[in-house]
């Protein structure tokens, strides 16, 4: 580590973060890998991808002297070898214990990044439970190194003559390399991976005893490799030590390995027992197929983000200055504004589609929550994730984590059964807890789904009365008592504890949602489970609109909730009261919202007759008829935040910037249909409950 203080304090401070960046992915890798083994749905492969990983994790944190994070990866990094040779079965119990050490080495390196304090009983018994499982314990990687010659020896592999290219590798450990933890012997191993391996190892260098400094490195092993693989790949498995040893690598152009190298392998000894499982040679991967990325800022991405959304406002302002003139369609100047909406939607949808992000990322933490709300409250539970490939824009990622959250530990504390009350209801003593990603209209739908005993709503009912949100006497339908868990103070919860009954929660998960032009609905079935759906915008910065007028004012309907458009006819229309009524439309009978009325304006409404109406559809299907009075045309417009410049208003989602410099109101759909499902049933309803 000689090397490494000598760096530039910007330099090193830069590879610190990139560091931890990779240990995140790292992470990522090892705890989706133990889940699909804990599943049963696992090959070689993954095993060799978490190995590869642990293996990773330590080899970096041994450049920055990260004491806590060596030692448990070292460990982990032992268990997996053990696995990797088949002498060591992969039983629930020891991936259980694996997943628990994965969730403190997470810790660990977050600590190391943030630079603060550590729970050192955590990660000691992290490092036992590890080494319980090993026939021997492994040696402390920070104990100081004692020299025990040992005869080292390669499985022979029944391979055919393999094609591709013979390297000629010699490699020497430097003393620097041993101090950081890392083993020759795991990174020769990595490189037989890759093809035929023939390896002899070089002691002339080894002086006599009374010479022997047990601090210096002395070995070295000359190397030869036929391989499909390129030189970048060999490269890769030394990544971590290229600077900590002697590194040659000559290639030749062979058709198969020399059968006489310029040394022979030393024989193996008569003791000695291959491994009985052949490992194939990883299949070269052609420079054309690999895929490249590079890491950027994310303050760059959203700069950039928020230059292409200027672009579209100006765009859109050049489009309605000009068409306030009186130019041909045909004109060149048209066809070039026309050329230009094109091109800007393209740089908007590409600009988009680099801050998109899958939603695995937020999944993947949820693993941990369950394991660490199961041990709290005694629930076995089984969590069952679908469509983590699913794409949404990262914005809504980073604040999707919390609303998850709630809902997932609520969904286990309240929702789940204790064991004993699920056998006696005929169920498995394990619950399940189901999380569900999807596109569906333009939208992201994310259901969060038990099959605990569903909400009780007398109880529910009991509870609001007490607390004063609801009157004694309020008729309320299941929806309307369901959705009282959404009200600020609620909670069934008897006695406080450290996951509920403070009476916060499912509020804040609702004006979380809420805040990011999402909803957010309940479904019970009692004795079957509750499932929470959310419905969020794929991105908090552009939108499909249909520009429309209101009572002399500009608003955005989503293009996503409108199915069509068509004039108002008498025959068509009947009165329900004073002020309601409903449309037929090919013989279904479809509400009648006046739009104006819904949105407050004062200005008095024009004869529907006279009007245009939007059939809209929410996500449950629900659809409604809205009253505007013209259509002016579809536009792509930039959403800018209601709450953030004013405060939330009943029924508008966003707020954009037109052609002409006017703000216009972008339409929550859902929560329209919404207050007029309320404003039409005839019971008196639950103060905050919508």
């Amino acid at each position: 580590m000689a090397d490494i203080p000598t760096l530039p304090k910007e330099t090193l401070a830069a590879i610190r973060v990139v560091f931890f960046e990779e240990c995140e992915e790292h992470l990522a890798d090892l705890e989706t890998g133990l889940l699909a083994i804990q599943e049963d749905r696992y090959d070689d492969e993954v095993v060799n991808t978490i190995f590869r990983a642990a293996h990773s994790i330590k080899g970096g944190a041994g450049i920055f002297e990260l004491t806590a994070v060596i030692r448990l990866a070292h460990v982990f990094e032992s268990v997996l070898s053990e696995v990797r040779a088949k002498s060591l079965a992969l039983d629930p119990g020891l991936v259980k214990t694996m997943l628990k050490a994965a969730d403190v080495l997470s810790d660990v390196v977050r600590a190391a990044r943030d630079q603060t304090g550590t729970d050192e009983a955590q990660g000691e018994a992290a490092i036992r439970s590890l080494s319980a499982a090993l026939a021997a314990p492994p040696a402390d990687p920070l104990e100081e190194w004692s020299f025990e010659p040992r005869p080292v020896a390669f499985e022979t592999f029944d391979f055919d003559t393999p094609l591709g290219r013979s390297f000629d590798i010699r490699f020497r450990p430097y003393a620097e390399l041993y101090a950081k933890a890392n083993d020759p012997l795991i990174l020769l191993r990595e490189l037989r991976r890759l093809g035929r391996l023939d390896a002899v190892l070089d002691d002339e260098t080894v002086p006599l005893l009374d010479d022997l400094d047990p601090e210096e490195s002395y070995l070295a092993w000359r190397l030869v490799l036929t391989s499909e693989s390129d030189e970048a790949a060999l490269r890769e498995v030394f990544e971590f030590v290229e600077d900590d040893c002697e590194l040659q690598i000559a290639t030749s152009d062979g058709v198969a390995a020399p059968t006489d190298p310029p040394w022979s392998p030393a024989p193996p000894p008569a003791e000695y027992e291959p491994e009985t499982a052949a490992v194939p040679a990883a299949p070269g991967v052609s420079a054309a197929a690999a895929q490249s990325s590079i890491r950027v800022d994310l303050a760059r991405v959203d700069r950039m983000v928020s230059l292409v959304s200027e672009l579209v406002i100006g765009q859109s302002m050049l489009a309605q200055q000009l068409s306030q003139e009186t130019l041909s369609r045909r004109s060149s100047v048209a066809a070039t504004i026309e050329d230009l909406d094109q091109l800007t939607r393209h740089i908007q949808d590409s600009v988009m589609a680099i801050r998109a992000q899958q939603v695995k990322s937020v999944f993947q933490r949820m693993s941990r929550l369950v394991r660490e709300v199961e041990a709290a409250t005694g629930k076995p539970v089984r969590l069952e994730t679908e469509g983590e490939t699913t794409e949404i824009d990262r914005t809504v990622i980073e604040r999707l984590a919390d609303p998850l959250t709630h809902m997932v530990r609520n969904a286990i504390d309240h929702g789940i059964e204790p064991p004993e009350a699920r056998i006696a209801a005929g169920k498995p003593p394990e619950g399940m807890v189901r999380i569900s990603a999807a596109h569906r209209a333009g939208r992201v739908i994310i259901e969060v789904a038990d099959d605990g005993d569903g909400i009780d709503r007398d109880r529910v009912r009991n509870v609001a009365v007490t607390r004063g949100i609801i009157a004694a006497d309020a008729a309320l339908s299941d929806d309307e008592l369901d959705n009282l868990i959404f009200a600020p103070g609620f909670s069934t919860a008897e006695t406080v504890s450290d996951l509920s009954g403070r009476g916060v929660g499912m509020d804040v998960v609702r004006r979380s949602v809420q805040a990011m032009g999402g909803r957010l609905t309940v479904t019970s079935r009692r004795g079957q489970g509750s499932t929470f759906t959310l419905s969020l915008p794929l991105t908090l910065a552009v939108l499909d609109g249909m520009l429309v007028s209101v009572r002399g004012q500009t608003v955005v309907t989503p293009l996503t909730a409108l199915v069509e458009s068509f004039a108002v006819t008498a025959g068509d229309l009947q009165r329900l009261g004073p002020t309601d009524a409903v449309i037929t439309l090919r013989g279904a009978h479809v509400p009648l919202v006046d739009l104006g009325a819904a949105l407050g304006y004062p200005a008095a409404a024009q004869a529907p007759e006279r009007a245009v109406a939007l059939l809209v559809e929410g996500d449950t299907g629900e659809r409604a008829a809205l009253l505007v009075d013209d259509i002016q045309e579809q536009r792509q417009v930039v959403i800018k935040s209601l709450e953030t410049n004013y405060q939330q208003v009943q029924g508008v989602a966003a707020a954009t910037i037109l052609g002409d410099g006017r703000v216009a109101l972008i339409l929550d759909i859902e929560a329209i249909l919404a207050a007029q499902r309320r404003r039409q049933a005839p019971a008196s309803r639950p103060a905050e409950a919508a």
